[in-house]
């Protein structure tokens, strides 16, 4: 079996020790924060190359999208995060990768594609940036690409009430007296007719269905 480049290797206590035991604990973060409701479990494919694209409300969506979902993810997080010393480690450790915001990085888009193609699940917020209010915003053609570039199915992930335990330009989490859902559409198999154009068209179709907008 063809082995996987060293930037997508997942170091074996990750894999089987300090993963688990983070499942664990966010899983009981969420419970006092949230609690969550997930809509559409089974339908996230059990393994294969996987692309999730998620509506983005706070900084808590990729903690409760991993809760919601069955597989490890590896999540794409802007740069800026990587460059806090304890945030960034635990990031990285965690197997998500930086993106440049504001420009092309081709870097990013790369490295997504390589997991991808290695059979792991990628997520990625394709609006680029937080929602002040909460409606989906314009989305980014790169995620359309790299679903083209990686030829994996893709699926849309609808996160509703993060933002009350995020509030926009906050830092502090608090309870959100809500509860946090997650809602998944079925996945698409992408094939080489399809543009990018017709990914993000579908995307951002799927997005506002699952959130309501």
């Amino acid at each position: 079996m063809k082995e996987a480049p060293n930037d997508v290797a997942v170091s074996p206590w990750w894999r089987y020790l300090w993963y688990p035991l983070a499942r664990v604990f966010i899983a009981l973060l969420t419970v006092i924060l949230g609690p969550p409701w997930v809509h559409g479990w089974g339908r996230v494919p059990a393994k294969g190359g996987l692309l999730i694209l998620a509506n983005h409300l706070a900084d808590f969506d990729p903690i409760l999208v991993q809760v919601g979902c069955r597989r490890r993810i590896r999540f794409m997080g802007k740069s800026e995060l990587f460059d806090m010393r304890v945030l960034g480690t635990l990031m990285r450790w965690g197997g998500a990768f930086p993106v440049k915001r504001g420009e092309p990085d081709r870097e990013a888009l790369k490295k997504a594609v390589r997991l991808l193609k290695a059979g792991e699940t990628v997520c990625i917020f394709p609006e680029g940036q937080l929602s002040e209010d909460g409606k989906l915003q314009p989305l980014k053609p790169g995620v359309g690409l790299i679903a083209k570039m990686a030829g994996v199915p893709v699926i849309c992930c609808g996160i509703s009430n993060t933002n009350r335990v995020v509030p926009y330009g906050s830092l502090i989490p608090r309870p959100a007296l809500r509860v946090l859902t997650v809602s998944w559409s079925e996945p698409r198999e992408v094939s080489k007719d399809d543009t990018v154009e017709s990914i993000i068209d579908w995307t951002d179709g799927q997005l506002r269905s699952l959130t309501g907008q």
